[in-house]
């Protein structure tokens, strides 16, 4: 007796199924190039970019007044 023939809807079913899952911020990105025109899409960018920077800068402006802060008080 011989296998039946696998269909090849069954086998489209499979692969679609080992297809992987696109991360939430894929599936953000794609909707927000749908809904936003380029130039608005760059700009938002640009603006989480500077956002991002701020905060460097401002982390690294509190470690350096505390290194200051640590190296004034352990003087005599």
């Amino acid at each position: 007796m011989q296998a039946a023939p696998v269909r090849a809807t069954a086998a489209r079913a499979t692969a679609v199924r080992a297809t992987a899952i696109p991360s939430f911020t894929t599936a953000l990105r794609a909707v927000e190039s749908l809904l936003m025109s380029g130039g608005q899409r760059t700009a938002r960018r640009n603006a989480w970019t500077s956002v991002l920077e701020d905060r460097r800068r401002a982390k690294d402006r509190i470690e350096a007044e505390r290194v200051l802060g640590q190296s004034v008080a352990g003087r005599p």
